[in-house]
């Protein structure tokens, strides 16, 4: 049974929904056809042909490629970072938060960390310039490949709905 509408999960992608509808949205159980209405929001969204697999974050997505049929971490502007399985940081536009005055940019004098310790590196789009990720690691810390999801499992276990198709 579907509870909400295509119209309602819109405007949920969009950040346009009611404080009230979004509240009642976040505690209920979850269905699939709002996974599905989901996928079709964010699917409107972007001016290319792959379909949109998993979303990662507001603007980053697993893909299936239309010609390879590969899953590719990609971009809403359509700028691909590779395959899904691989860090997709180690392919964007990193700054690195390493000094005083960059730190300055972000917290006021005196309440930045010190850069010895800790660093931010902002991940971007090197197509669109969308900053997608912030660490806050140590200096000397590699990349961080947050995780690698099992879309096979979510969407069997979790949604239940058909794996979407991928090339071997």
């Amino acid at each position: 049974m579907t509870t909400y509408t295509k119209e309602q999960v819109s405007k949920l992608v969009d950040g346009k929904l009611d404080w009230d509808t979004t509240l009642r949205m976040l505690a209920m159980p979850k269905d699939k056809e709002r996974f599905a209405l989901y996928l079709e929001a964010l699917q409107k969204k972007v001016s290319w042909p792959d379909r949109i697999v998993l979303p990662l974050g507001p603007h980053l997505h697993i893909a299936q490629s239309a010609q390879t049929k590969q899953w590719v971490t990609k971009c809403e502007c359509g700028h691909e970072f590779g395959d899904y399985r691989e860090n997709w940081k180690l392919n964007a536009a990193i700054y690195v938060r390493d000094t005083e005055e960059a730190m300055a940019e972000v917290y006021p004098r005196l309440m930045a960390p010190d850069t010895t310790w800790q660093v931010y590196r902002e991940y971007y789009c090197p197509a669109c310039g969308t900053l997608h990720d912030v660490e806050a690691p140590t200096p000397w810390y590699p990349v961080i490949h947050d995780f690698e999801p099992d879309i096979e499992a979510f969407y069997e276990e979790w949604v239940g709905l058909p794996v979407p198709e991928k090339a071997a």
